[in-house]
């Protein structure tokens, strides 16, 4: 009698399944299961119910969260079968987004903007123009998936960080960035040009991700493994598959110079930060640089360490290349939020210069930074929103003019905001910068901080413009107005404000944070 195949195959193919420590995982954990009661507070709640719910149920998940992260402190251990590390720059970097998480979620929930109440358009699927889109510009109502949506990116910005798998930095990148493309088309006016940005960061995005899957796919051919720490060993027996090893290195950086918004893989930034709802593009310009800076600073320093010699050089280009064309670009904008956006750009190349020091303290400062710039960036988005014409948001800059005389408080919160993004003494822009370039100059990367302190004086003409306008113009007869009501927009600027005064005179506290994190460094 002959035996059964398949009790044969199941005597032969064992199959262990990976040990997974669900406590080191709980921040993603709890992300992703709020997110997924969001989705079910949507199909069941009634109209009413879930614009209060929802607020409540993702503000609460990013506080859990963030007190898990804390509980996980010291913790340093790869997980799921080398899938995801959990090290101090991870878990440094996932209680930044969540707080930048938290502070965007205070912006979305504002309901006292305009007569609408709220950026968040009522009905994503009205066609622009049409009389419905008319009548959703005074509606109460909001599309309130927006919230469960950018939860489901905060889980995969908190996952592209904590990643130590290509394929999973991949599924984790899919993750952040899908949302995102809806969310830049929920804009509640200028409803075609919310559309059009959503649609150019899709375009551009399939794109940059289909750069970093061929990357993946080079890298797995080169190494026979996508995990990081098996690619770095790989890198010390170069050998007859060079040509993969640099293929890979060089499509992995173009699909994260993406993400950070750096030239020349910037063109999608002016126009998504312009279309898009304003508390969007603010979680936008905190949460998803953190994130990507995060996996960037992860591949380049775990994965190919070793290489550093020769993608040195390329990433000096390329900072310097993202530091004058953010700065030179600002100067002709005259949309505030483009210029914002020109802005991000330049400041992406900042943050390439303490990576272009590939030392611990060019990891500390790239950390430092990203804090001070994200809580800078948010508090200037949110002022943003605040000046506001019968058509929406004050974003042509003539319509800035006098505002010092008419809203003094306001307009000299923004300047203290811009002076901080100039990098002005007494700021957090300051110390960061200083973190960043100091690193470099370690790293014998003096030539860079050069060009980078000439960027920056060109950076801060135009963010002087700005407040010389504010102060120094005379007010326009039809001028915009301050929205005084808001109360969740207010918290966001002064937890914002006071981040960036805090972080310039007593700096030292986060400092060491950031020194302890980059010190122990990231796992393999």
């Amino acid at each position: 009698m002959s035996a059964d195949p398949t009790v044969l195959l199941a005597q032969t193919q064992k199959i262990t399944p990976p040990s997974i420590e669900y406590s080191s995982l709980s921040p993603l954990l709890i992300v992703f299961v709020v997110a997924l009661v969001g989705v079910l507070v949507d199909a069941f709640a009634t109209r009413g119910a879930r614009r209060v719910i929802q607020p409540v149920l993702a503000g609460g998940g990013f506080i859990a969260a963030l007190v898990a992260v804390a509980v996980l402190h010291g913790r340093h251990a790869v997980l799921a079968s080398g899938a995801v590390a959990i090290d101090a720059p991870t878990l440094f970097m996932q209680g930044t987004i969540l707080v930048f998480a938290l502070l965007s979620v205070l912006l979305v929930a504002e309901r006292r903007l305009d007569s609408s109440g709220g950026a968040i358009v009522a009905s994503a699927a009205i066609t622009p123009g049409s009389k419905g889109s008319t009548a959703q510009q005074t509606s109460a109502d909001m599309q309130t998936e927006a919230y469960p949506l950018m939860v489901f990116s905060v889980t995969g910005m908190m996952l592209f960080v904590a990643s130590n798998n290509l394929l999973v930095m991949f599924v984790a990148l899919e993750i952040l960035s899908l949302p995102l493309y809806l969310l830049a088309g929920l804009a509640r006016r200028r409803r075609l040009l919310s559309q059009e940005a959503a649609m150019k960061y899709f375009l551009l995005g399939a794109f940059s991700s289909a750069f970093f899957l061929y990357g993946v796919a080079f890298a797995y051919g080169f190494a026979g493994s996508v995990e990081l720490g098996k690619v770095a060993d790989a890198v010390g027996t170069v050998g007859k598959n060079d040509l993969y090893l640099y293929l890979s290195l060089g499509l992995l950086a173009v699909g994260l110079f993406f993400k950070i918004g750096a030239a020349p893989f910037h063109s999608w930034t002016p126009d998504v930060y312009q279309g898009s709802p304003t508390p969007v593009t603010a979680f936008m310009a905190a949460g998803t640089k953190v994130a990507a800076f995060g996996a960037l600073l992860r591949v380049f320093y775990v994965a190919f360490g070793g290489l550093r010699w020769d993608w040195r050089p390329v990433l000096w280009t390329v900072a310097i290349l993202t530091m004058v064309v953010g700065a030179v670009l600002a100067l002709t904008q005259r949309d505030i939020k483009r210029m914002l956006a020109y802005s991000a750009v330049a400041h992406a190349g900042f943050l390439l210069v303490g990576l272009a020091g590939t030392n611990t303290d060019g990891l500390r400062g790239s950390m430092f930074y990203l804090v001070t710039y994200g809580f800078t960036t948010i508090a200037a988005f949110a002022v943003v929103s605040l000046v506001r014409t019968s058509d929406g948001e004050a974003s042509d800059l003539s319509q800035w003019r006098g505002l010092g005389r008419t809203s003094p408080l306001l307009a000299g919160t923004f300047s203290f905001l811009l002076l901080a993004l100039a990098g002005i003494p007494l700021t957090s822009g300051f110390t960061g910068k200083f973190a960043v370039f100091q690193a470099a100059i370690e790293g014998d990367a003096t030539p860079l901080v050069v060009v980078a302190l000439v960027c920056s004086a060109i950076a801060a003409f135009f963010y002087v413009r700005v407040i010389v306008l504010m102060f120094f113009s005379e007010p326009l007869a039809e001028g915009p107005v301050v929205v005084t009501r808001p109360t969740l927009t207010f918290a966001t600027v002064g937890i914002g404000t006071v981040a960036t005064l805090v972080l310039g005179v007593a700096p030292q506290p986060l400092l060491d944070l950031a020194n302890t994190a980059a010190t122990s460094g990231f796992v393999r």
